[in-house]
């Protein structure tokens, strides 16, 4: 694609990648195959070679984005098949990203957007601030039918029917390995997934430790920063990566770690981009360094001593999330792994489609999100499955909101198989 950039919007580093990005699109149209939001709307604009048009617009000629592009834009659920489909390595997240960052600088919305954007970025990061919410949630969901905006019932239908205690192994400490010790790992707890399933993390502290590792939950670490990275609110998810840098940093430099293990893959495509988002600031090192060491948890487990396991009987239907699948390009470690210790493992038709959770995109764009999910849910369905298992919190609650069929974590399946207790959601 040809561009006209001026050399002097070149030398702003984000327009300077902007270019590079939008110069390696050849127009071919492959991306409107396998993007969910063209295959529901039908509109060009609503896909991503018709996105990066609008975009090119917008940043060459410097303007202030209308209502059209920022809707267009907004639709974009980042689930990043266009870049597994792309034969021309057009990183689209890199330009998408930067697209909602220059909107969030330029575009005054309206009122209620603004104050919806605002509650997301003021609570969903913060677990306490989270639970309250989803306490309120839940009082307030009998009364969903009198709200007028179909955001603000998402929201009521998002709080989940118990919200769990709080699990103290989210504090910072440290777990001893059970066995000798192979690695010395830090666990990233996130944020809401502390508020809304806290057996995840649990499940993952045991596993690993049973395999041989020391895992450390890290003082200072928290939320990754990817709702408000997709908010394009830079300075607010630019400061929770910072801490995270500092936090894992530290203990990098202490005792050494071999690995961040992340059990939410949203969370994992974005701390793994931590080098490319501090590449012009004086954090660049460390941010490398930490994405240098950042894996999905089924990663970790690859590397380990998974023992092999009499088969359970049980069909496991496997939901690939976007961004594992696509944001991380991995495909096969989940299945392998459940596979490994016993489980049948099927997968849905169209298993490369979006369920439609996209972190908080459920929340701002219910309409789409639910036709998404219900396409999802019924190709799960179509499986018979037994359980259904996911490697990422947005996805879960998502497709859990959909179906009668129990949805856990892959890891509590992996957890359970090799000596941990029943997952809750089967009990």
């Amino acid at each position: 694609m040809q561009t006209t950039f001026t050399d002097e919007q070149l030398k702003d580093p984000a327009t300077e990648r902007a270019n590079e990005i939008l110069r390696s699109c050849v127009h071919c149209g492959f991306c409107t195959a396998t993007c969910p939001t063209y295959q529901v709307l039908g509109d060009e604009l609503d896909s991503p070679r018709g996105r990066i048009y609008l975009i090119k617009d917008m940043l060459e000629n410097e303007r202030v984005p209308d209502e059209k592009t920022v809707q267009h834009i907004d639709r974009c659920l980042s689930c990043l098949a266009c870049m597994t489909t792309c034969p021309s390595g057009v990183h689209y997240m890199h330009l998408v990203d930067h697209a909602r960052a220059y909107i969030e600088k330029t575009y005054k919305r309206p009122m209620s957007d603004r104050l919806l954007r605002w509650v997301l970025a003021k609570i969903l990061p913060y677990p306490t601030r989270f639970r309250l919410a989803l306490l309120g949630a839940k009082i307030g969901r009998p009364f969903a039918f009198l709200m007028p905006d179909a955001r603000l019932r998402a929201m009521l239908d998002m709080a989940p029917k118990n919200i769990p205690p709080v699990s103290r192994n989210d504090d910072p400490q440290s777990f001893a390995a059970e066995r000798p010790r192979k690695m010395r790992v830090a666990l990233m707890t996130g944020c809401a997934q502390k508020a809304l399933n806290t057996d995840i993390n649990d499940a993952t502290i045991r596993l690993l430790t049973r395999l041989g590792c020391e895992v450390v939950v890290a003082k200072g670490a928290g939320c990754c920063g990817a709702l408000t990275h997709h908010m394009g609110k830079e300075d607010q998810s630019h400061a929770a990566a910072a801490a995270n840098i500092n936090a894992w940093g530290a203990e990098m430099a202490s005792d050494g770690l071999d690995a961040i293990v992340i059990n939410t893959s949203g969370c994992g495509t974005t701390v793994k981009d931590y080098g490319f988002m501090f590449r012009n600031d004086g954090l660049a090192d460390g941010a490398k360094a930490v994405s240098d060491i950042t894996m999905d948890i089924s990663e970790v487990l690859m590397k380990l001593d998974l023992p092999e396991g009499p088969a359970k009987g049980m069909k496991v239907a496997y939901h690939a999330a976007c961004s594992l699948q696509h944001g991380q390009q991995i495909k096969t470690y989940p299945k392998d792994l459940l596979k490994r210790v016993g489980f049948e493992v099927v997968e849905p038709s169209d298993s490369h489609l979006c369920c439609g959770s996209a972190g908080t995109y459920n929340l701002m764009q219910p309409e789409i999100s639910g036709q998404l999910k219900e396409r999802k849910v019924r190709t799960l369905e179509a499986k018979q499955p037994d359980v259904i298992a996911a490697g990422n919190i947005g996805c879960m609650m998502q497709i859990g909101s959909g179906t009668d069929t129990p949805i856990v974590h892959t890891v509590e399946l992996l957890d359970w198989a090799t000596g941990g207790p029943k997952p809750p959601a089967l009990r």
